[in-house]
Formats: structure tokens, sequence, C-alpha cells
């Protein structure tokens, strides 16, 4: 870490989780992603993988610890709660939220990476950074920041049913409606092989319910049928 200044990280620990780490180079290793390791391999060696193998099992063991012990619910259930606690999009957007992205050291081509790719970034430095708390300042800690940026979204989720699996929920529906099952079809596949998007669209029958777009096929399946249960009002 010679030669660059740890103020901006202090002050983040500081004014943002409300305390300081004694030891900041956990702080920065946390915003380390291994693509900048790579291009400066003579000033630095560790990027986050570690602690975000680390921050990752907190995170699940204090999700499925707030939820085993709030709610009287079977196993399948809490597994789907938990599921959609820590999906990508969740840690990801409790990163952005969080304001950690300027702080991020990648490479130049990381920087200039889709918007997938960002999020995906911002979702294991978020895990990174519980590894981080963890080691600093213990589980007590650790969980109460996943509590105030992760669990606290729960009873959204549940409100907007974000929790159901959309392609899962839409075929019981359907068959229920209409009996029929989902027909998925691929309806535009545009992009290098490396970044490609998919449009499909979802069928009742020879009727378009939806479509939905994303960076693979299952993803532009779940976009589709998401769309497609607002047309059941569901």
């Amino acid at each position: 870490m010679t030669g660059m200044s740890t103020a901006p990280y202090q002050a983040f620990a500081k004014e943002t989780l409300g305390f300081e780490f004694q030891d900041i180079e956990l702080l920065i290793t946390a915003m380390t992603h291994r693509s900048y390791v790579n291009e400066h391999r003579k000033s630095v060696s560790e990027h986050n993988e570690r602690l975000e193998f680390l921050g990752d099992a907190v995170l699940e063991l204090v999700v499925t610890d707030f939820l085993y012990n709030t709610y009287d619910e079977p196993e399948g259930i809490l597994t789907s709660w938990r599921a959609a606690l820590v999906r990508t999009e969740s840690i990801g957007d409790a990163g952005k939220k969080l304001g950690y992205e300027p702080l991020l050291r990648m490479s130049r081509g990381e920087k200039q990476g889709s918007d997938r790719a960002r999020m995906q970034i911002l979702a294991n430095a978020f895990e990174a950074l519980i590894g981080a708390i963890y080691l600093e300042r213990g589980y007590d800690d650790a969980a109460a920041f996943i509590q105030k940026n992760i669990t606290s979204k729960l009873d959204a989720i549940l409100k907007e049913g974000s929790w159901r699996d959309p392609k899962s929920h839409l075929q019981e529906v359907m068959q229920r409606q209409d009996n029929f099952t989902p027909r998925y079809v691929v309806l535009e596949e545009v992009g290098p092989d490396h970044d490609k998007v998919f449009t499909l669209g979802v069928y009742s029958g020879s009727k378009l319910v939806g479509q939905g777009t994303g960076p693979s096929k299952q993803a532009a399946q779940q976009a589709a049928a998401k769309a497609a249960l607002t047309t059941y009002g569901s």
C-alpha cells in the first residue's frame, strides 16, 4: 500500500460504517479487484477474493439465523427468501447505496465494463467488506451491518413478491387460468459472444404474454416471466 493515501478509505469507514479500521489495509483489500492486482503486480499483491469467500459465509449465516429465528415458515420458503436477499442484484444494490464504488480499485478495462459486470464487482466487494468487518470488529458488528443493509429489505421483497421464482410462479398461474404451460421463444440475439444480449418472449398457447431481455437466455426467460405475470395481475 506504500505511496497511496488511506484517508478516503478511513473517511468512508468513519462516516458510512460508523467506526475507524485499526487495520485499514483490510478495507483497502476489500475494495481491490483481481484485475487491479494484474495491472500493478509490482506494488499490489492481494485482491479481495479471499475476503469475499469469508464474507459470503458470514452473510449466509447471518441471514439464515435471522430468518430461522424470526419466521415460522417451512424450509422451502425460507430458502427462497434467503436467495432473494443475497442474490447479486440485492447485495450489489446495497453496495451502490453505500457509495463505495469510487473507492474500488480495478483495471481500466473493468471500469469500462458493462452494467452487469459492474453490478457483479459491487456485489463481490460487498461480501469482501463483510469479511473485512468480521475480521476487524467481530461477528456482532458484521451481523449488525448485514441487518442494516440486507435483511431490512425483506418486508419490501415480501410485499413485491419478488422472492418467488418468476418462471415457477408463471407456470402455476398460466396453468390455472389458461390451461397452458409457458413456452419460451428467442426473439432476438445481439452482441459479440462474450457480451450477448437475448430477448425472449413467453407464450400462452399462440399468444405472446410477455417478453424480457437479459445477458443469458435464462435471465431473459426470468425477465419475460416477470413481465407476463403483470398481465395476469400477479
